[in-house]
């Protein structure tokens, strides 16, 4: 099939003032696409318009847009926007997050907005965009991230967790309900990165840069593949695997969950994730 990712074709990149989606609409723009940037008013997203609008060929078709992904209605206008200016969106990257909340106990509101931001920003994407796309009868992408911790669940930041994990599962029916419907040319998948330099925070040696991120997702996209894991600079792919099916094994093996933690697992770990 051919590639989505080509001239002429409108992507929308939400969470694109920082980071990984900062840097798939700066490679979008530089292979032509007609894009719109999508986040809160700052000057981050400022700064980032002019700078992917550096990689387009005509900056013009560089849009950026100020919307909250946790309201729907803002996403309905979002839609009718780049309806208005670039046509029928091709690609949809689900790509913005909070971190607010994080311990168990930590305020309720934070934990509110976490799940407002991350899941439900997804849903509301997805309603916003995908029937259109599917309507279209065109080739389409939608693109949810994920996170490693969503399927191992490490101890720390447990709303942060829940939501990641409510992706994982949301995008897998995504999945089956588009393959299995009127435009099974429009697919889902889940991009689940390894430890990368996000934000504005400090890069250090071992995390990848959201480039790296990008490298990665697209031609595994183009290939087909649903579940997008990517390494980094410590943890390789067999690592990942291990860990993977350590924490499902808690399942079906009756272990305590999060048994890599528990304590009274350690040697057994160590003998099954021997990296």
């Amino acid at each position: 099939m051919e590639s989505v990712f080509k001239e002429g074709n409108v992507a929308v990149v939400t969470g694109a003032a920082l980071g990984i989606g900062r840097a798939a609409a700066h490679r979008f723009a530089s292979l032509g696409m007609r894009v719109c940037m999508v986040d809160l008013t700052s000057d981050d997203l400022d700064d980032a318009l002019s700078y992917v609008q550096g990689a387009a060929p005509d900056p013009d078709n560089v849009m950026a847009a100020n919307a909250d992904v946790a309201d729907m209605s803002q996403m309905r206008k979002l839609r009718d926007a780049v309806k208005g200016r670039f046509g029928p969106v091709d690609v949809l990257m689900n790509n913005a997050v909070t971190r607010v909340g994080a311990g168990f106990w930590d305020d309720l509101e934070d934990w509110h907005r976490a799940v407002d931001v991350n899941l439900w920003g997804v849903i509301h994407g997805v309603r916003a965009f995908v029937p259109d796309m599917i309507a279209s009868g065109k080739p389409g992408v939608v693109i949810n991230m994920g996170s490693k911790q969503g399927i191992t669940n490490p101890p720390g930041n447990s709303v942060y967790n829940l939501t990641k994990a409510a992706i994982k599962s949301f995008t897998e029916s995504l999945q089956h309900h588009l393959r299995t419907g009127d435009n099974p040319a429009v697919t889902a998948h889940l991009v689940i990165p390894g430890w990368t330099t996000g934000g504005k925070r400090e890069h250090k040696p071992g995390a990848w840069l959201p480039d790296q991120v990008v490298d990665e997702m697209l031609p595994r996209i183009e290939n087909g593949d649903f579940y997008i894991v990517c390494p980094d600079g410590e943890v390789t792919r067999e690592m990942d695997r291990t860990r993977i099916l350590w924490s499902a094994g808690d399942i079906t093996e009756n272990r305590p969950p999060l048994s890599r933690w528990h304590g009274g697992f350690d040697d057994a770990f160590k003998a099954f994730d021997p990296d």
